[in-house]
């Protein structure tokens, strides 16, 4: 059976326009994945809100996982604050496995997200969840948080992202999906 472990964003100074918080929208996502990932025979660990970053890569490698998935929204730099829009699926370069795993989030996404064109994977070696972490790692930032559309939009949406990262790690390893 299939592992994965589960890490939603910890970072909760990062504020959401029109009120909350990366952390408190992420959790709930990861939240809502877990029905369609016990329905798809997926096993998962998840990290939890008192944990550091290190803390989270250190839980995340003290086991085998098949993949390791971060779910994060985005800000803009301050010049741009409040008017950026789109998704961004970051992976390791050398990794094929996470490559692979993004492509699949990428497809899926656009399927869902208000900007189809606006989905797009960066392969990058600066995020210490995609270069520190044993498992093939993609970590997703689900939209902007700081432009008021976009957090409200994440916030109509918990469901509707849960169940497109979930049917992405199904489809990602070969198995059809399956409604809870």
């Amino acid at each position: 059976m299939p592992k994965i472990y589960l890490s939603p964003s910890v970072q909760e100074f990062n504020r959401y326009s029109g009120g909350g918080n990366e952390e408190y929208y992420m959790f709930l996502i990861a939240d809502a994945m877990e029905p369609y990932l016990k329905a798809n025979n997926i096993e998962f660990d998840r990290n939890s809100p008192e944990m550091t970053l290190g803390q989270v890569i250190a839980d995340s490698n003290a086991q085998n996982y098949d993949l390791h998935l971060a779910v994060h929204s985005n800000a803009s730099p301050d010049a741009s604050a409040g008017s950026n829009t789109g998704v961004e699926i970051y992976y390791y370069p050398t990794s094929q496995k996470g490559r692979r795993f993004a492509e699949i989030i990428q497809n899926n996404y656009k399927s869902i997200y208000r900007e189809p064109g606006n989905v797009r994977t960066i392969p990058t070696t600066n995020l210490a969840e995609l270069k520190k972490t044993k498992a093939p790692a993609v970590l997703v930032e689900v939209g902007y948080h700081d432009n008021p559309q976009e957090a409200q939009w994440i916030r109509d949406n918990i469901d509707t992202i849960a169940r497109c990262l979930a049917k992405s790690v199904v489809e990602y390893f070969g198995q059809d999906f399956v409604e809870p």
